[in-house]
């Protein structure tokens, strides 16, 4: 019952920021209509890598054996992919960034609450990236939780800067 939960509040998520995204917060620029078609593509594959944790969460806390073979086998083979996930979705979301300090900037100010949140949510994903890094090449309890601390606070921040109008 709780997997189903999850999936709903997730696919309200991506459609919520869709909505918001296309038809509150458009825009005349093709380049600048590029940049928010980056970050929304970033912003599914930033998802997929978080929701792994919520899958381990339900592997841990169910008592459902055949849901959590299920799901061990399953985060098994996504693991594989989680890493070219994060250097997929980071290098998009740099294309977004780039896109953004060049046509929106220079007219709004670099010092824009939009584009500080965005400083700061870029900072704090290559701060999640190398905690990732670290714990691929050597896992302990303290980078697990600091890798998956710097992951949950991206989201929030990622979250802020976008719903943050210009």
């Amino acid at each position: 019952m709780h997997h189903k939960l999850w999936i709903a509040v997730n696919s309200c998520f991506i459609v919520f920021s869709m909505i918001y995204i296309w038809f509150f917060r458009p825009h005349d620029s093709s380049l600048v209509v590029t940049a928010q078609f980056l970050a929304q593509i970033a912003m599914l594959l930033f998802l997929i890598n978080i929701n792994m944790y919520f899958i381990f969460l339900v592997i841990r806390k169910t008592s459902v054996r055949q849901v959590k073979i299920r799901l061990a086998k399953f985060s098994r083979s996504m693991m594989k992919w989680h890493i070219s996930i994060a250097v997929t979705a980071t290098t998009i979301i740099i294309g977004h960034a780039a896109i953004n300090l060049y046509e929106i900037a220079p007219a709004v100010g670099y010092d824009n609450l939009k584009l500080v949140s965005g400083y700061l949510a870029i900072a704090i994903l290559f701060v999640t990236l190398a905690a990732g890094y670290l714990r691929h090449k050597k896992s302990s309890g303290f980078r697990r939780k600091f890798h998956l601390t710097t992951a949950m606070v991206f989201f929030i921040v990622f979250l802020i800067h976008m719903f943050i109008p210009i």
